[in-house]
């Protein structure tokens, strides 16, 4: 197969809304849908003061004009094979430079080079669509720290045609995302409540298992670990799961608990997040290791140069 035949031609959008993420309106324009921003700018006012992106209010609006909906835990083989198949599908991966994370459209990729190809909205004065390339190495594993979660947006018919790995996990971890939508309305009952369900259909759902840790986690709940555990057993690259189970034991002081957890995060990705190593330094010192502690205040300001509490670190790290 010729280079080309694994690239998709990808229109040019600008237009977002926190209630139309940007990869949702881009994938259907893609269809030659166009969702209203009206709508979208009308449902963004039940989130006065979000500034993130409500995907789920993106995918909802997707599915009212036509368009069918699956979320999978998926792999690289199956986004190759979803592209080949002419949809462009959109990844959860990492987000930059703090934990949170990102959904990003791929628009295709290069089996030569071995790079994924992202869409990069850049140079929009010109009409330019720009595509990202990342090894497919790379790709592969900031993907996994996201349980390699994929939403697949396209007419139904299309949809149909194609079998998906794990196509049960579907009404889960659509759940996952309306759990989401009830903690930007600060309804954490709901949000709970959504998130046991996501569970009690798929037992074995990593992104369900962590979110309620999460959850568990912010109510202090020793609960939490059992749920972050068991996410670790299914995906042992859980950069988030790793941090949550450090915050937990940094909360209940359990520093060489703590220490270890943030170890492990920091093993997967040394650069996602600059607060852990702030965190990590603060038990260090605790514990007498100030050399590491040091260090870690040094690499907190590398990865946040722009840190409010600059100052305050540069100091510390004079006086440890």
């Amino acid at each position: 197969m010729e280079q080309e035949d694994h690239e998709l031609l990808l229109p040019l959008v600008t237009e977002e809304n926190i209630c139309l993420p940007l990869p949702i309106n881009l994938v259907s324009k893609y269809w030659n849908i166009e969702l209203p921003m009206a709508e979208a700018v009308e449902t963004a006012k039940n989130y006065s003061g979000f500034n993130g992106s409500i995907l789920i209010e993106g995918i909802e609006s997707a599915e009212r004009h036509g368009l069918t909906c699956k979320i999978v835990h998926s792999s690289l083989s199956e986004l190759k094979k979803i592209i080949d198949s002419g949809i462009p599908p959109i990844v959860i991966l990492p987000g930059i430079p703090e934990i949170t994370q990102h959904a990003s459209v791929i628009a295709g990729y290069n089996e030569e080079e071995n790079t994924i190809l992202h869409y990069i909205q850049e140079g929009t004065k010109e009409g330019e669509q720009q595509e990202g390339a990342i090894p497919q190495k790379v790709f592969d594993q900031e993907w996994s720290q996201e349980g390699r979660l994929m939403i697949i947006l396209a007419p139904s018919d299309i949809l149909s045609s194609i079998t998906l790995e794990n196509e049960s996990s579907d009404k889960s971890n659509r759940l996952c995302f309306v759990s989401e939508r009830f903690n930007i309305l600060k309804d954490s009952t709901q949000a709970l409540e959504s998130l046991k369900q996501a569970i009690e259909l798929e037992p074995n759902n990593s992104t369900a298992l962590h979110l309620l840790g999460g959850s568990l986690n912010e109510k202090n709940s020793s609960e939490c670990v059992k749920y972050y555990e068991k996410c670790l057993d299914i995906n042992n690259r859980s950069y988030l799961t790793y941090n949550g189970l450090g915050n937990y034991y940094l909360k209940s002081n359990q520093f060489e608990k703590a220490e270890m957890y943030y170890t492990k995060a920091i093993e997967i990705d040394p650069k996602r997040s600059a607060k852990i190593y702030k965190n990590r330094a603060y038990l260090r010192e605790k514990q007498n290791k100030n050399s590491e502690a040091k260090e870690d205040l040094k690499n907190y300001l590398k990865y946040f140069p722009k840190a409010p509490d600059r100052g305050i670190i540069e100091q510390a790290i004079r006086e440890i």
